[in-house]
């Protein structure tokens, strides 16, 4: 077995459900130690993150990525127990596979093979690894980035371990993400009876005419690099469960995917003039889980796609679509952010799994990309 896949294995076997680590990054540090890094980390509250550097000088070329783990789902729907990797016609099963301890072995194996050949290599190779990624982001790479800011330590190129590609390996490099807004309403009614409607105000029908125009609402058209802003909501929730009594309150939560043509007070703004101007009675928090970020084509974009065709023999499209991953944190840090990764179509799936053979070919691209940045 390859260095690579036994190292994803040793991963995947560890019951990293976020945001617990169970001892995935000490295993990456001593790896990353005995090849001349200095290994740092950095615990906050009760997320584990690491920081490690080899080389003092500028360039930094850091890998980023996230050891903890979505929950399994059913146990009985998995073929194989989630925690113990299974290789089984050359695809390996198990919690992570894809999403994504896979890219963490590449990211690891390519820099020891690369370290071997180049011992004196150029600038800095760095790991920034977090166990906070799949649940709140609070303490995690957020915290990472603050901590890095304020010591003056500058990332120049950063490349994200996500599972990026959508069909095939490396056909797909995400160069930047959408923004996301949440919102959590509170609908104020009356409660009553349902046979004295004229005694109560039904929060459910006075929201419905502002949620049909929400949900109607063109946001913007989107850029050359990025889709049109949306809007969708993710839990709707009132009444007493007696159906004979009209609800005093409605909660609801939404969330809004935008471009950088929005701005967070332009949305917001929207968002309660239909509501005010539908008449209805609320209150509403704001969360911001993320800015939208892009890099432009470079150094870092041009070099990646290049590594990429030197495996694949074809170069990947760009793409900013998908969900908020970490680099929405380390964009603001100056960095210019792309992601490459395995397949994503198991991801947080039960029997999520991999190619054994494109986690061979993400090491080579990772060495590829070390190759092109730091000789």
């Amino acid at each position: 077995m390859s260095r690579v896949l036994e190292l994803a294995e040793n991963l995947i076997a560890r019951r990293s459900v976020t945001p617990a680590d169970e001892g995935c990054q000490q295993l990456i540090g001593e790896r990353l130690a005995a090849i001349g890094f200095t290994v740092e980390p950095l615990r906050y509250g009760n997320v584990d993150n690491l920081w490690a550097r080899r080389g003092a000088r500028q360039p930094v070329f850091c890998f980023a990525g996230h050891t903890d783990v979505v929950p399994t789902g059913p146990l009985e729907e998995w073929s194989s127990d989630p925690f113990v990797p299974t290789l089984r016609d050359g695809v390996l099963y198990g919690r992570g596979a894809a999403d994504m301890k896979t890219g963490l072995a590449a990211m690891v194996t390519a820099s020891e093979a690369f370290v071997r050949e180049h011992a004196d290599h150029r600038g800095s190779i760095a790991f920034l690894i977090t166990s906070d990624e799949e649940g709140p982001s609070v303490d995690g790479t957020k915290r990472v980035a603050e901590t890095l800011a304020g010591r003056g330590e500058r990332i120049d190129w950063c490349l994200v371990g996500e599972p990026s590609s959508e069909g095939s390996i490396g056909d797909t490099i995400k160069v930047g993400r959408r923004g996301s807004l949440s919102g959590r309403l509170t609908v104020h009614g009356v409660q009553g009876h349902v046979a004295y409607p004229q005694l109560a105000e039904n929060p459910v029908h006075a929201l419905a005419p502002a949620l049909a125009e929400l949900t109607r609402h063109v946001w913007d058209a989107g850029t050359e690099h990025f889709q049109p802003t949306t809007f969708q909501v993710s839990n709707l929730n009132a009444g007493t469960g007696a159906p004979n009594v009209i609800p005093g309150e409605l909660k609801a939560r939404f969330n809004l995917r935008y471009s950088p043509v929005q701005t967070l007070e332009k949305l917001k703004g929207t968002v309660e003039e239909i509501l005010r101007r539908h008449g209805v009675r609320y209150t509403l928090e704001w969360y911001v889980s993320g800015e939208p970020f892009y890099t432009p084509p470079g150094q870092l974009s041009q070099t990646v796609v290049a590594a990429v065709a030197e495996v694949t023999g074809t170069e990947p499209k760009l793409s900013t679509g998908g969900g908020t991953s970490d680099g929405r944190f380390i964009a603001p840090l100056g960095a210019q952010v792309v992601e490459l990764g395995v397949v994503n179509r198991t991801i947080h799936k039960v029997n999520e799994c991999v190619r054994a053979a494109d986690v061979e070919a993400l090491e080579r691209m990772y060495l590829n990309v070390l190759r092109k940045l730091l000789t």
